[in-house]
């Protein structure tokens, strides 16, 4: 419709005294230019504007309180309240006690889309460490350490070689699965350097407390997370060495690797040679052994 004649406007709006205190409160006076202001607005013009009324006081006050601001003295940053621990805490100094801790880890994002983190098993003075990659997708439903298919074809390879698993620590170097959802399905993704890292953490105080005799990676994430070693696996595999801290170590391939070979008589070749590996540690540490 046609425009309304400035003389029979309302002289005020409901909403002018909320607009107001609105354009009071956030008035920036460090920012405040008034030659500026005139420039892209001439005065005259002001007394269409509701705020109009307020420009001369806040302009007045603007200075002082520009120097109030610089003269107050910076608050430190608000810092994040951490999440309580909800788990009961185990006796300190234990391998309980290093589980509630591993339970509550926030070190890296991994934790948040697993299950729960997956702990070692073993018995806590056992003389030999096995140390995998990370949880897979049965580990991680049901919290145990290698009882998927890859944990299968490791406690064969055991037997074959003539090792009591309940004689062994087996661990990962990595706490939580990490995996990447297909369908209905989880597909493992393999841990980067920096998840590695954090969870080293973890890795280097379950051996503390364990004090093994001899530490055996299963794959390269193991080795990385033992000696630190980013190159092939072939330059470490089967031949004694010392990780870090100078405990000695065996280097051979993760049992999921066998699942992967599509060639039988590949699969067959690196079996045995898994299994040769795995004879090794018992030959250097005979308490293992069965019987």
């Amino acid at each position: 419709g046609p425009g309304m004649r400035r003389e029979d406007a309302p002289d005020e709006d409901a909403l002018e005294e909320a607009w107001g205190r609105y354009y009071a409160a956030t008035f920036n006076p460090a920012r405040a230019n008034p030659v500026m202001l005139r420039s892209e607005m001439p005065k005259r013009y002001w007394r269409n504007l509701p705020e109009a009324a307020l420009i001369p006081e806040l302009l007045d006050g603007a200075a002082a309180r520009t120097r109030a601001m610089m003269a107050a003295t910076a608050e430190a940053p608000r810092k994040a309240i951490p999440a309580p621990n909800l788990h009961e805490p185990g006796p300190a100094g234990t391998l309980a006690g290093l589980a509630s801790e591993i339970a509550a880890c926030r070190r890296c994002p991994l934790h948040g889309p697993a299950t729960q983190p997956v702990l070692g098993e073993g018995p806590p003075d056992a003389p030999v460490v096995f140390l995998g990659e990370q949880p897979g997708d049965q580990e991680d439903l049901a919290g145990r350490v290698f009882v998927g298919p890859a944990g299968q074809v490791f406690d064969q390879a055991l037997a074959e070689a003539g090792i009591d698993r309940s004689r062994i620590y087996v661990t990962n170097a990595v706490k939580h699965f990490k995996y990447q959802v297909r369908g209905k399905r989880r597909i493992h993704q393999r841990p980067d350097s920096g998840e590695v890292e954090a969870c080293r953490w973890w890795v280097e105080r379950e051996l503390a407390l364990l004090q093994p005799r001899l530490a055996v990676a299963l794959g390269a994430t193991a080795a990385r997370a033992l000696s630190g070693h980013t190159g092939p696996l072939s330059t470490l595999r089967g031949r004694p060495l010392r990780f870090r801290d100078e405990l000695p170590g065996l280097v051979t391939i993760h049992p999921s690797y066998l699942l992967r070979l599509p060639d039988e008589a590949a699969r067959e070749m690196e079996h045995r040679r898994f299994v040769a590996e795995l004879r090794q540690a018992a030959a250097l540490v005979p308490e293992i052994r069965h019987g």
